[in-house]
């Protein structure tokens, strides 16, 4: 759903017809609808009614400001992957206790000026890379807020070069390999172990992946359980695809009930769950706005 319509031959957005702004700012011009996007935001965390949750706006979907701006009123988080979008989301006013650092090459300065904010949480893609954000927080004196990013091995069912929870991705860690991490995260004096993170793709546009990397989710948090590692954050991704040509991807409703059996029972056990949700609310809620110069033949 998006406010952007053809009335009598003229394209509106929303109550406004998209000319006039072209005749008021020049072109080119990106035009973005404050209804959709507040819409597409409010419907996701309305899917969510009933469950501890935390939603982190995807930052990679669109970075601009006045959007940034629009989703922190709204009360939402952020998921970044870079010290040049935390800045953005700071200039924005989002606040940085809602902001969860994902990625897999963090910078050591980059992981100092998140440290320095007091970020949510350092999502973790490798046992390297607990030893940087180990060795960074010692020298400041405090504790990273850390989780680990597990690999379930699950086909999104969606383009390979967006796919990101196979065993062949670069991203995150083995999940045969994820209680030995833990063990080693655990017994690293300046990291404070709080969650488990998981992103398996974007552009899904059924169920059944995100149900399947649930359930080995669910496997892994009681094996840590068992371990003595009580976590307090799930973090399950984002990744719901949206219509470009004949998709039908599910709707939030819909994606929150195919998934909901686990995620009551994550929440039983103490953990708040957090969701990066990005193309599915920015998506189709901007347009590019230009002038023909010439038709040339």
């Amino acid at each position: 759903m998006h406010h952007f319509e053809e009335k009598n031959g003229e394209l509106y957005c929303e109550d406004v017809p998209v000319r006039r702004v072209a005749d008021e700012v020049g072109t080119p011009f990106y035009l973005y609808s404050h209804a959709t996007l507040t819409r597409h935001y409010r419907v996701y965390a309305e899917a969510f009614t009933g469950i501890d949750h935390l939603i982190c706006y995807a930052m990679k979907a669109n970075s601009n400001l006045a959007l940034l701006r629009l989703f922190a009123s709204l009360g939402a988080g952020f998921d970044i992957v870079s010290g040049g979008e935390l800045h953005r989301v700071m200039r924005a006013g989002g606040d940085p206790r809602k902001v969860v650092y994902s990625g897999v090459g963090k910078a050591a300065e980059e992981i100092d000026q998140a440290l320095d904010a007091g970020i949510l949480c350092f999502n973790v893609e490798s046992r390297e890379e607990l030893g940087v954000l180990n060795d960074r927080a010692r020298r400041k004196g405090v504790r990273a807020p850390v989780a680990i990013r597990v690999n379930p091995d699950v086909d999104p069912k969606t383009h390979p070069y967006i796919s990101t929870g196979l065993k062949k991705s670069k991203f995150g860690v083995p999940m045969t390999q994820a209680l030995d991490i833990y063990r080693q995260a655990v017994a690293l004096a300046h990291l404070e172990v709080i969650g488990l993170d998981c992103h398996i793709g974007s552009q899904i546009t059924e169920t059944g992946p995100f149900s399947d990397a649930l359930k080995r989710l669910r496997d892994l948090v009681h094996q840590l359980r068992d371990a003595g590692i009580a976590l307090r954050l799930l973090d399950i991704g984002g990744g719901l695809g949206i219509p470009y040509e004949d998709e039908e991807p599910p709707q939030p409703a819909e994606y929150v009930r195919a998934i909901a059996e686990p995620l009551r029972e994550f929440t039983s056990l103490g953990c708040k769950i957090v969701l990066e949700p990005g193309r599915v609310i920015a998506g189709n809620a901007g347009i590019l706005v230009t002038r023909v110069l010439y038709r040339k033949e």
